[in-house]
Formats: C-alpha cells, structure tokens, sequence
C-alpha cells in the first residue's frame, strides 16, 4: 500500500477548497481528508485518524479566520509549521454560460470579500455560500446559466466548470497563512539553526494596565512581536483572550525572559507551538 493511502492530512470544506490545493502544494503525499467544520477536522488529528490538518489562520486582505482562534487552545493540537499561499479567485459557470450572462456569484464569505470589487465592477451580485469549492459543485449539479462560482482553478477541473474570468481578487498580495497541526506527542521540535516562530495564548488579569505590563518584557528583552490580536471567550466581554505569534522559541534567553513577565500578570498562558518560520515571511512582498 503506497503512502499517499495510508498517510491522511485533514482539512476544512470541500475537495476543490483552497485548503485542498495548499495542502496539493505541500503535502502532496498525503490523502488529503475533507471535512465540514473547522470542529470535525480538529477532532480527526486529535483521535489520531489524521495524522496532521491544514487550517488556514488568517487572510492579508479579509483578517482572521475567527473559528480556529477559539478551537485552538481547547483542541490538544499543537502547531508545527506554517504555510502562505497566493490566492487566486477564480469566476466559474457551465460551460454552455458566458460572462455576460452572470448575474449571482456563490462563493465563502471570506473569498466574496475578497472580490468585492471585482464583482461590483461587474454588476454580479454576491451570494454567500458555506465553502468555495462547495459553491462550484452545486453549480456543476443545478446548471444554471445565470449563476457563477468563485472557487480555486482546481475546482473547475474537479467539477467540469468554466473559468469566465480569472484573478478575481482585488488584492494581488493576497494571501492565506495556514498552519499545519498535529498531536502533542507528535511534536519534532525544529532544528536548533531554523529560523522559529512561537505562537501562545493569554488572558490577563483584570487590572489597569495588566495588558500594557504583560506585554513590556517583549521589548525589553527584545523579542518581535509579529502579531497580537484579541477575541472573546465564551461570549463574556469581561473574558478577553489574545492570541500572539513571536519570533524565536520559548527557551531563546530573551523570549524565555519575556514568558516569565507575562505569566505574571496573566491568569492563563498556552503555548500553542513553536514551528519554522515559512520564507515567505522575508520575501520582498512582506518586507
């Protein structure tokens, strides 16, 4: 039996997604797992049926993906690497349509914001549908000559549409960060010469300015803080979580330091992975 039916990557949504062709991209041999909530897939890599997930994190031109900020610290995964991926939306119909025809373009939430623009300049009204590649493959059963998908060119291939119009995006730098998960017992810490990136956790202590002080030993101590965001927990806007990507690893003199200040204004502290840096973070696009 070959290694691409006995090593499974799960991810969110339908074969065709844009989670389908990163992990196409970079895990090619794996099977990869489709499955219909952010939740199921989780749930895979933890009782061990996957051996790793593909979940995409954040988008540079539509913000957060918000579910997995919220699954994360509960899910007993551990983050091991990252990935950016270029996207590229893509106007899709049946065959037998053409563009001038369109009048309704189905597609996630986050691509639709995506090409907002675009869709506007071409009188197409957006229609929100629960997954890209979800709307290409109702489009390639109900046959409507109207009606349109935005969905990854590998969604045109797998369900028999039409690309009308290509680059639908109105950003040409956009891109997806995904992380690749996997069971803590799982985990291969990286070699020491690998550029790292740690991400954590962290609910402070609700004091006037326990935020400010939680987050000062970064700066003394000289640590990058790449990205910090907030989100709350459990619907209590009294219960506010913040989620927070570093450079270097948890024992790096400077970042172990830092860990220590914050823990003591924090009430909680998660560390959610410690993973190599993806290159693309010093390409001439993100400098």
């Amino acid at each position: 039996m070959s290694n691409q039916t006995t090593r499974k990557i799960a991810y969110q949504g339908e074969p065709g997604a844009f989670s389908h062709q990163a992990i196409k991209r970079w895990f090619g041999d794996f099977t990869a797992t489709p499955f219909p909530t952010f939740e199921a897939a989780f749930e895979a890599v933890h009782s061990g049926d996957c051996e790793l997930g593909m979940i995409p994190i954040e988008n540079s031109v539509a913000g957060r993906v918000s579910d997995v900020h919220h699954l994360l610290p509960h899910s007993g995964l551990k983050i091991i690497g990252e990935r950016f991926l270029p996207i590229e939306m893509n106007l899709m119909a049946v065959p037998e349509t053409s563009l001038e025809n369109i009048k309704v373009a189905a597609s996630h939430a986050m691509a639709l914001l995506q090409c907002r623009n675009s869709l506007r300049e071409l009188g197409i009204t957006a229609e929100v549908f629960h997954d890209t590649a979800g709307a290409a493959r109702s489009l390639a059963q109900t046959r409507e000559l109207d009606r349109a998908a935005i969905a990854p060119e590998v969604a045109a291939e797998l369900y028999g549409l039409k690309i009308l119009k290509k680059n639908m995006e109105d950003a040409r730098h956009n891109t997806t960060r995904f992380l690749v998960l996997t069971t803590e017992g799982k985990v291969v810490a990286p070699a020491p010469d690998v550029p790292c990136v740690t991400s954590f956790v962290f609910r402070v202590k609700n004091v006037a300015a326990s935020l400010y002080k939680a987050l000062g030993g970064f700066a003394t101590n000289g640590v990058n803080m790449t990205k910090l965001e907030s989100y709350i927990e459990n619907g209590v806007f009294a219960s506010t979580f913040f989620y927070c990507d570093v450079e270097g690893r948890p024992n790096d003199p400077g970042l172990k330091q830092a860990l220590i200040e914050l823990e003591f204004f924090a009430t909680k502290l998660e560390i959610l992975g410690t993973y190599p840096m993806d290159p693309f973070r010093l390409s001439e696009g993100q400098r």
